[in-house]
């Protein structure tokens, strides 16, 4: 009798760890679903770009970024059927499209170093970017999310951008606009300089008088 109750609670042990096993694996899968650039049927890989150093994005463009030891640049829209332009030459990859549908591009890159995004652009990590130095310029309405592990992190911040930082940097240059907004809360560095830039003497004299 007290053989036969022993299997039955192995055999309970084993269906429970089971079902744990199989939710781990369904919520590990559904968070990398949610964590991927998006899910569409549309998805053009572009030939022939290499080399990436530096990306520049205007207008309605959602952009993500991450390292790989393979530059490759993935468009999730109908990107022939749009009038989007994705350029690269010399080094520099430029993006743009001002379709009231974002424009959503993937790249992955073995040595970027820059990336400047302008009017609603959107620049976001894809996992950690490890770098020696990188440096991002934000301008108009657009706005950054990144997870930067780096030895030198050079951030402007302009107009009425916005930037939302997270990981650590040895050192850390921040020039930000007045009218802008920086979450630094999430990002560490040993050395911090920060450098406010506001509005022009005549810019703000003709903005009072056209009040």
């Amino acid at each position: 009798m007290q053989l036969i109750q022993y299997q039955n609670i192995n055999k309970m042990k084993t269906r429970i760890l089971s079902i744990i096993a199989t939710v781990v694996v369904v919520l590990g899968i559904t968070n990398l679903s949610y964590a991927a650039p998006v899910n569409s049927n549309f998805v053009t890989t572009l030939s022939g770009i290499s080399a990436i150093s530096k990306i520049e994005i205007h207008g309605n463009v959602e952009l993500f970024i991450s390292d790989g030891p393979a530059d490759q640049v993935k468009v999730y829209n109908k990107y022939y059927s749009e009038s989007a332009l994705v350029q690269s030459a010399n080094g520099v990859l430029r993006i743009t499209s001002y379709n009231p549908e974002k424009l959503i591009v993937w790249v992955t890159a073995n040595d970027l170093r820059s990336v400047s995004a302008y009017d609603n652009a959107e620049v976001k990590s894809f996992g950690n970017l490890s770098k020696i130095e990188f440096n991002v310029e934000l301008h108009n309405n657009a706005s950054a999310n990144l997870n930067l592990d780096a030895f030198s992190a050079n951030v402007t911040v302009a107009d009425h951008a916005k930037a939302d930082l997270s990981g650590t940097a040895n050192e850390y240059n921040l020039t930000q606009n007045v009218s802008s907004s920086v979450n630094n809360y999430n990002f560490k560095a040993d050395h911090f300089t920060e450098k406010r830039i506001s509005f022009p003497a005549e810019k703000a004299d003709d903005n009072i008088v056209e009040l």
